[in-house]
């Protein structure tokens, strides 16, 4: 009876049992304390360096990256998906639209992912941690199928009859020679990590945040994804299989606030608190 008024590991009754002190609270029963800066940095340059080699060294094999691509541009018309060009067609309508475009593909993406990570580190470490570990794993998946099949995007398709936007209007990330392009490796069109990192930033932002509003970051992958189609960057399919990847992911790691099952249940849920005493009862 002692051990139950005291409460877990000799916590007196209406004490606070020891938190992870005041530089890093946990935002909320359940969620973790904030990891050290400096670790999470190295940690996210490190990812970042392993995916930019790993992409580079998947270059190199066009002749499979072209076989590929006619295999997607059939199997989509095969399916009745709407044609990429009818995306294209609307920005082309006036130059500073297309530029815009050219612009949100080239400028949007990394910065945008990164101000996601940084929000999410400041006010909420634990959905912080959850983020990032998804977004690693989709990552990494989606390099294992860049090395396994190779694609060249629609703006290289002959067949697809579309406008290399960034060519021609402007701005453009990738270099005049995509065999000789030592920034990036053009034949690693599916999936889009565009749309998978923006539909991951909307999702990761409505499940951290409770604002009525919240379901408007719902608009930052839609844009992406009319964005990478119009200028001619993606097929459909490659942001349906970043979706799909994205899926499996957050199927894999655990949101925060999850409830554990088993031995990880008490832990999880922290030292217990004592029940009031009934009036008369023993003390």
């Amino acid at each position: 009876m002692a051990a139950g008024i005291r409460g877990t590991r000799g916590t007196p009754p209406g004490a606070r049992p020891a938190g992870p002190g005041p530089t890093a609270p946990p935002e909320r029963p359940g969620g973790a304390p904030r990891p050290l800066l400096v670790r999470e940095l190295l940690l996210v340059t490190a990812l970042f360096l392993v995916y930019k080699s790993g992409r580079a060294f998947a270059n190199g094999h066009e002749l499979r990256a072209f076989h590929n691509a006619d295999l997607i541009w059939a199997a989509e018309r095969a399916v009745r998906l709407p044609a990429e060009g009818t995306v294209q067609a609307l920005l082309l309508h006036g130059e500073p639209l297309v530029r815009a475009a050219n612009t949100y593909y080239a400028a949007v993406h990394f910065p945008a992912t990164i101000a996601f990570l940084a929000w999410l580190y400041r006010h909420r470490p634990g959905h912080y941690l959850w983020s990032r570990r998804v977004l690693a794993l989709l990552t990494a998946a989606a390099l294992a199928l860049h090395l396994l099949m190779p694609l060249a995007p629609p703006r290289m398709l002959s067949a697809s009859g579309l406008v290399d936007t960034a060519r021609v209007y402007g701005p453009s990330v990738y270099g005049a020679t995509p065999r000789t392009d030592s920034m990036a490796n053009q034949f690693a069109a599916m999936p889009s990590l565009h749309f998978g990192w923006a539909l991951m930033l909307a999702i990761g932002l409505i499940v951290a945040t409770r604002s009525m509003w919240r379901w408007l970051w719902l608009l930052h992958p839609l844009v992406t994804l009319l964005v990478i189609v119009g200028t001619a960057n993606h097929y459909w399919f490659d942001a349906l299989a970043a979706a799909a990847l994205l899926a499996l992911a957050l199927a894999v790691v655990r949101p925060p606030g999850a409830h554990a099952t088993g031995p990880d249940a008490a832990r999880d849920a922290g030292p217990a608190t004592p029940a009031p005493l009934a009036a008369g009862a023993p003390r």
